[in-house]
């Protein structure tokens, strides 16, 4: 199936021959949907901090960073913003050259209040010759969509949103990627440090080093910290080949093998390098501007003093274990394990009969990446959803699923995900190190079972392409997982351009 060149293309990608034999086996196989016990819901699965307790915790936290150990930000800032624009571009393509459908006339009656209208006034001076207003005078609407999306322009179609300018100060507009370090310089310092990482395309690179280079001074000053900016690419060996109809490899042009990203799973590897003890992870479109950070700031530390208390518990628990426990201290960490971490063994009372087998499987389940994830309430956001899904060891706990993976065949289970109360927006600070303070290889704790198949087009061809197991679904499935309620207005978003005309980023 393979010939001489294939094993050179994958070898150079870091692939082997028996990985890549795996990947097509998965499109003729397909991955199973998940088993579903219910689900979460606020008393079920999902904390809801009282006030007395979000103080608490925020101390927490504050007494945690004291100890100066390492804390970082994640923030996956990789892949052009095209699809913010896809409404501009089919303008662009349109037959008709004034605005017609209500997203292009929001566009245009708003133009003045994005906070990259200054930029795009001066890239139309220089390539037309005249201002925005003159040209929508004279009824040029696509030349000032040309200038914000073309490389004679912004370029904003084919830069990351990272890079492009989200909300409007006295002192000038910021990207996104500035708005979060800010954020870091509000819940994530540590000894006046604060350290950042982003997982960025190597085609952007430069580009995102040099904003840094630019802006980083200034934000230094204005917050009396230091930060620490680093950048990754999404590795080679995480790329998946596509296939055809029939499951056999996709060729291009040229007879070499097509090979994609592997989707934002791929990111456990990068994460998997990052030496921290805490790291906060969050999309990078998901940012406001600093009026309204507040509820941003508090309950990150919220989430951040749960996963340190769970963390340190979970910690005693294990050099107890270790040290050799009582019948009472055992029934302790398992009512822990059932009640802080939800984590449900469907045959406890059996395995409590046996003081060692019980000691084992306490210690395998605890000693693991833990992880506690802000959800908000569904307002019938796209996205996956808090759920109490079965193992492959037997066992019950909490997972973030996405619709594909659940049966659509399965009444009971599309209910449970359609009246779910709770969904995922990408909210997580996660505790990557062991109680001997040795990092995870997080690797080990991906569900490789939970990948996803979806249908693209290459060249006009169709084509199968493989996910891996999404960063915080199957990525982090045998993770200790916390679901904790957060306010709506912490989950801002920015999917279309016009979702910057929205109060939550004026």
């Amino acid at each position: 199936m393979f010939t001489e060149n294939d094993l050179k293309q994958i070898s150079g990608k870091g692939i082997s021959e028996e990985m890549l034999r795996g990947q097509l086996e998965a499109f003729g196989k397909g991955f199973p949907f998940l088993r579903l016990s219910a689900a979460a819901a606020v008393g079920n699965g999902i904390m809801a901090p009282t006030e007395e307790q979000t103080g608490h915790y925020i101390d927490e936290w504050k007494r945690y960073k004291a100890t100066r150990r390492k804390i970082e930000k994640f923030v996956p800032a990789s892949g052009a913003a095209s699809r913010m624009f896809k409404d501009l571009y089919a303008f662009l393509d349109a037959a008709y050259d004034v605005p017609t459908t209500d997203f292009e006339k929001r566009f245009f009656d708003a133009i003045g209040d994005f906070a990259f209208h200054d930029a795009l006034e001066a890239a139309c001076l220089q390539h037309t010759g005249l201002g925005i207003d003159a040209l929508l005078a004279a009824g040029r609407y696509k030349e000032v969509v040309a200038c914000l999306l073309g490389s004679e322009g912004l370029n904003y179609g084919h830069l990351p949103k990272g890079l492009l300018l989200f909300h409007r100060y006295p002192e000038g507009a910021r990207t996104s990627m500035e708005e979060h370090l800010v954020e870091g310089a509000l819940y994530a310092e540590s000894g006046g440090e604060v350290n950042l990482h982003f997982t960025v395309s190597h085609e952007h690179l430069a580009l995102f080093e040099a904003k840094v280079a630019e802006k980083v001074p200034g934000y230094e000053q204005r917050h009396g910290v230091r930060f620490h900016i680093s950048f990754s690419e999404q590795k080679p060996s995480t790329d998946t080949v596509a296939a055809n109809a029939d499951n056999t490899p996709f060729r291009n042009a040229d007879g070499s093998l097509l090979f994609r990203p592997g989707g934002h799973g791929a990111l456990i590897e990068n994460l998997n390098e990052r030496d921290a003890d805490i790291v906060f992870i969050k999309n990078i479109d998901n940012v406001v501007p600093d009026r309204l950070k507040a509820d941003t700031t508090t309950y990150k530390q919220v989430l951040a003093g749960i996963l340190v208390s769970l963390q340190q518990r979970a910690f005693s628990y294990l050099r107890l274990l270790d040290s050799g426990c009582s019948d009472d201290e055992l029934a302790e960490i398992a009512d822990f394990l059932e009640k802080a971490l939800c984590c449900h063994h469907p045959n406890i009372a059996e395995l409590q009969k046996d003081r060692a087998a019980l000691a084992d499987y306490l210690h395998r389940k605890l000693n693991r990446p833990m992880r506690v994830c802000g959800v908000v309430r569904n307002v019938g956001e796209p996205g996956g959803g808090p759920f109490l899904t079965y193992n492959q060891d037997g066992t019950v706990s909490l997972q973030i699923l996405e619709s594909s993976q659940i049966d659509a065949s399965n009444e009971t289970y599309q209910k449970m995900f359609t009246e779910g109360t709770h969904f995922n927006p990408v909210d997580l600070v996660c505790a990557i190190k062991d109680y001997r303070d040795q990092p995870f290889h997080l690797p080990d704790y991906v569900d490789r079972s939970t990948g996803f198949i979806s249908e693209k087009s290459k060249d006009g061809r169709v084509l199968k392409a493989l996910e891996l197991p999404g960063l915080w679904n199957g990525a982090m499935s045998d993770w200790n997982t916390v679901f904790v309620e957060v306010p709506l207005s912490t989950f801002n978003p920015v999917k279309t351009v016009n979702d910057l005309l929205r109060e939550e980023h004026r």
